[in-house]
């Protein structure tokens, strides 16, 4: 291991290094996602890049941009969505509503060139420049677009790219209860038309600033007594529920785990620890019915055992 950290080391300072290829492989998550996978050599490097970038930039994003980011997440996004709401509604007792978008394939539309300009802005030097210009070429799912899924640095190059949307939403658009995940984002008024007009704005913005699309099947203005499915749960007024499909998915998940335990593909103690990550998604919202649903699987496997 040393003598490898050694030898990239040396490919850096020569400036002979260059990406090696990508191993490729699918996940599902829930939908069928395409990963690439770097090297283990180039994983290192790319996570050294993570951690010397993430400080430049990170203090410049907004406050309520909740993906790959410290101290974040989904559960604080969802809880301030929550705060978002009761806010707008006046505790839930006047009408509010909610823009709801999601970015039509949001990685691979990424720029390189925009995503390189936004880079320089921050950054002078020029073999790091050369460095991450190597990083970003070396992946591509149309001329000069994408960044694969799987690298640590897709997840800090594209909270640079979005910053300059979040900067929009907030700045020009003055939106107050705005909150972004990846490339889901939310935004709260007491006003129906307001959002309307609003998502024109963001639309043109996109388009003609970050050259990206909103996914025509996942663009909604609803109550937000309606509910909102957000982050993994539905937010309803004074309480939140697991979305439908989250639950379905975790059985699913259970009965195929049982399997490979009974197989001897996976240790019980790994099947453990997979229930004990289900409980805690459960514990975040109101979940009696799927806890008793969830326990009553649980008990029918260890009956059979």
């Amino acid at each position: 291991m040393e003598n490898n950290i050694f030898a990239l080391h040396q490919r850096l300072v020569s400036g002979e290094w260059k990406p090696e290829p990508y191993q490729v492989f699918f996940v599902q998550d829930p939908k069928l996602r395409r990963i690439h996978k770097a090297s283990v050599a180039d994983r290192v490097l790319y996570q050294a890049l993570y951690q010397a970038l993430y400080p430049i930039f990170d203090r410049h994003f907004i406050h309520d941009s909740y993906a790959s980011r410290n101290f974040k997440g989904t559960h604080r996004g969802v809880r301030r969505f929550e705060t978002f709401a009761r806010k707008v509604t006046k505790n839930y007792r006047e009408r509010g509503f909610v823009l709801k978008c999601d970015v039509r394939k949001f990685f691979d539309s990424i720029d390189h060139v925009i995503l390189l300009r936004l880079l320089r802005q921050k950054i002078t030097d020029p073999k790091l420049l050369d460095l991450l210009e190597k990083i970003i070429g070396s992946f591509e799912t149309a001329s000069g677009k994408g960044l694969p899924l799987g690298n640590v640095t897709s997840q800090i190059f594209a909270n640079i790219y979005f910053n300059e949307f979040d900067q929009f939403v907030k700045h020009t658009l003055k939106a107050r209860y705005y909150i972004r995940y990846c490339d889901d984002f939310v935004i709260l008024a007491d006003n129906q038309n307001h959002l309307q007009e609003i998502l024109g704005h963001i639309v043109w913005f996109l388009r003609d600033t970050l050259k990206m699309e909103l996914h025509p099947n996942k663009v909604t203005i609803r109550k937000i007594s309606q509910g909102t499915d957000f982050l993994g749960y539905v937010s309803l007024p004074y309480y939140r529920v697991l979305r439908t499909k989250t639950k379905r998915r975790m059985c699913s998940k259970i009965c195929v785990q049982t399997e490979m335990v009974r197989a001897g593909k996976v240790t019980k103690e790994h099947f453990d620890t997979v229930l004990a990550s289900y409980r805690g998604v459960l514990g975040h919202c109101e979940s009696k019915k799927n806890l008793e649903h969830i326990g009553r699987l649980i008990n029918e496997i260890y009956l059979k055992w």
